[in-house]
């Protein structure tokens, strides 16, 4: 059975305020159905100073979701720990676990971006020593008993509803990352399909004395679905939108490797490609059905999709794809 998740970035080149507010609006609305309709996770990522809008802040997000959701799973991935308080960090994850029930996880990363580190203050030269320290001021935070940060007494109360504390992902597509994620005892997300990291995790994990911990990998497929009734005329109508998301990644990842990324220049060529998939219910059934696709993941706000064929393909997923794959 293939997983459904559905991603918000807010990602709107050109989008007014006013655009802006009703895409906000829409995802929490779209978040209450999808709980309501069998889908699996919603995922939220983070950049700051983007031109387009991208979201700095997925904890007011996920907070959002969490309150008009009861079911599904909330995973923030990446959150880019380095550019926060620790302190801050760890009292904000705390109370969102309560006010989720739990239901929030977390993949932390370093990010790939210097101008978010030089955005924000923080030092990009010693982000994964920093990256550490952080991680071990958060487990100390999360215990709720006093101790010692930087000189001084602290405590973060409450502690969080998740004992030890909420699931914890560490991310990247390095060596360093996978090593780094089997040193702090975390799971791994690397965000490319490559089973050496794994590997490499695994037996990591295991010359410390302990069992590794899951590893989200991303599966064969695409990195973006949209269903429709049309796909000709949603690609000739709003194809646009992709073209503009897949761009704009490959403008920011240089040299890094990553599941989202695709060259395509044109809608053409983006359309022969494999990252985008635009098909209809039924279709998209079949593929899921022949394991074509094991991980649906929705982007319906992609490059500020206009509001009705984002519905669409909420709507079709929701009340066409699921029913029929779990009936």
């Amino acid at each position: 059975m293939a997983f459904f998740a559905t991603r918000f970035d807010f990602r709107a080149p050109g989008a007014t305020p006013e655009a802006r507010g009703e895409l906000f609006a829409r995802s929490v609305e779209q978040a209450e159905y999808l709980d309501t309709h069998g889908q699996d996770a919603l995922m939220l990522s983070e950049h700051h100073g983007s031109p387009d809008g991208y979201l700095p802040s997925p904890m007011l997000v996920a907070s959002a979701f969490a309150a008009r959701t009861s079911r599904i799973a909330i995973t923030v991935s990446a959150l880019v720990a380095n550019l926060y308080d620790p302190l801050r960090l760890a009292e904000d994850i705390a109370v969102l676990d309560h006010l989720s029930g739990g239901r929030v996880s977390y993949t932390l990363g370093l990010g790939y971006l210097p101008h978010e580190y030089a955005q924000l203050g923080r030092p990009w030269s010693s982000r994964g020593a920093d990256i550490e320290r952080l991680i071990g001021v958060l487990r100390a935070a999360w215990g709720g008993e006093p101790f010692e940060f930087e000189g001084r007494a602290a405590q973060v109360t409450p502690a969080p509803l998740s004992k030890p504390h909420p699931m914890l992902f560490y991310g990247g597509g390095s060596r360093a990352a996978a090593l780094r994620a089997a040193r702090l005892d975390l799971g791994f997300q690397p965000q490319v399909a490559d089973t050496a990291l794994r590997d490499l995790y695994e037996s990591e994990c295991r010359a410390h004395g302990r069992e590794p911990g899951f590893v989200m990998m991303p599966p064969p497929g695409p990195s973006t679905v949209f269903c429709t009734e049309d796909p000709d005329r949603f690609w000739h109508h709003y194809g646009s939108y992709l073209l503009a998301d897949a761009q704009a990644y490959e403008a920011w990842h240089g040299d890094h490797a990553s599941h989202v990324r695709d060259s395509s220049t044109t809608v053409d060529e983006l359309r022969s490609g494999t990252s985008y998939l635009v098909c209809t219910p039924d279709d998209l059934v079949e593929k899921c059905r022949r394991r074509e696709v094991r991980l649906v993941t929705s982007h319906p706000l992609c490059g500020g999709m206009p509001e009705q064929p984002s519905w669409d393909s909420v709507h079709l997923i929701g009340e066409k794809v699921l029913p029929a794959l779990r009936n």
